[in-house]
């Protein structure tokens, strides 16, 4: 009774350990989501660099496969490079080892020495729950929670180890454990066959690793039954990253980075066998070295050692190593996307909710781009018909439409991974985004049907619609350019320069409609062409309106008048209370408004 109680209180001390492990992860994820996204866009094919960029980004958020799994969803998002991610992967099993030099604090003995007392766990665990709990409970802002999430999951993180390492310590004493252990000493095979096994249930290295160092505290475990074990926690930490990047429809390049995680680590063991097997036989270092007892830092030392060789050795052949991933994953032949750019959101990036929003951004603002390529191809079908080119406009309508409810998805699936109020605004301004992009693509088919008919009846507008049409689109062009390139350079001084041109289009529209009208009643143009032309001017309206929602909600994000009331906002500067917004309306209305009314 007394062993199944242990084995139910370090199952209980290995649950919070893992939950602890999340939940400063996911802190020290939301305190470093910028800086880890310009550091992943920096990552070049120095396969040095990559190293170092994994070791760096595992070490902060405190897991090797989901730094991985990362580099995959960035890989799917043609961020790196087949090459570049396999030198992360490098680097990301040295960066998984900190958490056990983290685990190593559980197991100091203070003594009288006030400063190791600081930093026992007895006495940080405690200091670091409570910090946490104010920090969260009682100050509740933005900045505070996320130290306090690293703060209550660092206390949770020791508190479970603290009760696997009490579980543990009536294991010396049993003859099953010691008859276990004495056979990991003695076939390193089954060893590294446990730690594989053991981590691949657990899903962590990180606890696993922690678990044998709980172990070691029993004083019962020797070098050479230990050195297996870990060599088999690293194949199986790579068995359960291979999962991820193989599991739905992964690309072939995330499927091959799995592939180079599992052949560096099984690569990495053979040689650490071979050449570990051959020092004990010949025992160097002494035979009291293979046999002494260890402790929580020998594991750590170890497993960081051990990583660290094996990407030394590697290194030089990190080109094999992508070579031989592509035999393994063989390229088939497949039909290229034309839109590349818009297929790159992925729920892997949701690991990481600052690049996450990142990539939703660049990709929200290659749908804009299309969008407004899109609109003015659709457009010109009205001036002159050109059947590829309809075409052309209808399969693009469909990509835009297929991005939209893949956008659509992955940004509600994001917003439960928000934590700050900026990345809340981002997010709300690109959900908004995306129907405004969407419709601008709609009309532009619009465009195309409207064309189609015309073409169809023999009909055509007059030589002086077709001037006005070119003078507001021409309008239309530039509005859409603006917002499209305000949008996906961030730039919000450009964003102000869409509603002074909105304003112009809206009068240019009043403009043509009146005329319109006129040259109807005078019989200078049929009912159908001028029922054509009038819807038109409404699609071409509508899309100004759209820049205009765009241009609005990113100026919102920085400016809290803005995001209470737009409506206020739209209302002031119209009513001429901005003298930079006037200046601009009066060179806009110059632009477009006097050559409009010179078309007699």
């Amino acid at each position: 009774m007394e062993i199944v109680s242990a084995i139910v209180q370090m199952l209980g001390g290995l649950a919070m350990f893992l939950y602890g492990i999340e939940v400063m992860g996911d802190g020290l994820k939301n305190s470093s989501g910028a800086a880890l996204k310009r550091v992943l866009e920096k990552v070049t094919g120095n396969v040095v660099m990559g190293v170092l960029t994994g070791a760096m980004v595992t070490a902060v958020i405190q897991s090797s496969t989901a730094t991985i799994v990362l580099a995959v969803a960035l890989i799917g998002a043609g961020v790196l490079t087949l090459k570049q991610a396999v030198s992360i992967v490098l680097g990301a099993n040295i960066g998984t080892t900190i958490t056990a030099w983290i685990t190593t604090l559980a197991f100091i003995e203070s003594g009288d020495n006030w400063l190791l007392w600081l930093f026992d766990t007895d006495t940080l665990a405690p200091i670091a729950l409570f910090i946490g709990i104010v920090l969260i409970m009682f100050i509740k802002t933005a900045k505070t929670k996320t130290i306090g999430d690293i703060c209550i999951g660092f206390g949770i993180l020791f508190v479970g180890l603290m009760n696997m390492t009490g579980a543990v310590k009536g294991f010396a004493s049993n003859p099953v454990f010691m008859e276990m252990l004495a056979k990991f000493s003695d076939s390193p095979i089954l060893g590294i066959f446990a730690g594989l096994v053991l981590t691949v249930i657990v899903q962590s290295s990180s606890a696993t690793v922690a678990m044998l160092q709980s172990l070691s505290a029993t004083g019962a475990m020797d070098f050479s039954g230990v050195y297996p074990i870990i060599m088999g926690i690293n194949i199986g930490t790579c068995i359960v990253t291979a999962f991820y990047c193989f599991i739905g429809n992964s690309p072939k390049d995330s499927k091959r980075t799995g592939v180079v995680h599992v052949v560096f680590n099984t690569i990495g063991t053979v040689i650490f066998m071979i050449v570990m097997s051959v020092m004990q036989h010949y025992a160097v270092f002494g035979a009291a070295f293979w046999t002494q007892t260890v402790n929580s830092t020998v594991i750590a030392t170890f497993q960081s050692l051990f990583n660290i060789i094996t990407a030394i050795i590697l290194l030089p052949f990190t080109n094999l190593l992508v070579k031989l991933s592509v035999l393994a994953v063989k390229d088939e032949p497949e039909k290229p996307h034309a839109h590349p750019e818009l297929l790159t959101l992925t729920e892997n990036l949701y690991i990481s909710p600052a690049v996450a929003l990142y990539e939703a951004t660049k990709a929200v603002g290659a749908m804009g781009a299309l969008a407004k390529k899109n609109f003015s191809l659709g457009f010109r079908q009205l001036i002159s018909y050109n059947e590829q080119e309809a075409a052309q406009v209808d399969a693009d309508e469909e990509y835009l439409d297929q991005f939209a409810d893949l956008a659509d998805r992955f940004l509600i699936g994001l917003s439960k991974n928000i934590e700050s109020e900026a990345d809340d605004r981002q997010l709300d301004m690109l959900m908004q985004s995306v129907p405004n992009f969407e419709r601008i693509g709609d009309y532009a088919t619009n465009f195309v049907e409207m064309a189609q008919k015309l073409r169809d009846s023999s009909m055509e507008f007059s030589e002086k619609a077709k001037q006005e049409l070119t003078l507001i689109g021409d309008a239309l062009n530039e509005i859409l350019t603006i917002t499209a390139d305000a949008f996906s350079n961030d730039n919000n001084a450009a964003a102000k320069a869409v509603e002074p041109l909105e304003e112009v289009i809206d009068d240019m529209v009043m403009l043509l409609q009146d005329r319109h009208t006129k040259r109807l009643k005078k019989g200078e143009c049929t009912v159908e062409t001028g029922l054509i032309f009038m819807e038109c001017l409404t699609y071409l309206e509508r899309a100004s309106d759209q820049c205009s929602s765009i241009a609005v909600k990113m100026l919102a994000r920085d400016d809290a008048e803005i995001l209470v009331d737009h409506h206020e906002y739209l209302r002031n500067i119209h009513a001429g209370n901005d003298a930079t917004y006037t200046a601009e309306k009066n060179r806009r209305r110059e632009q477009y408004i006097k050559p409009l009314q010179n078309i007699q």
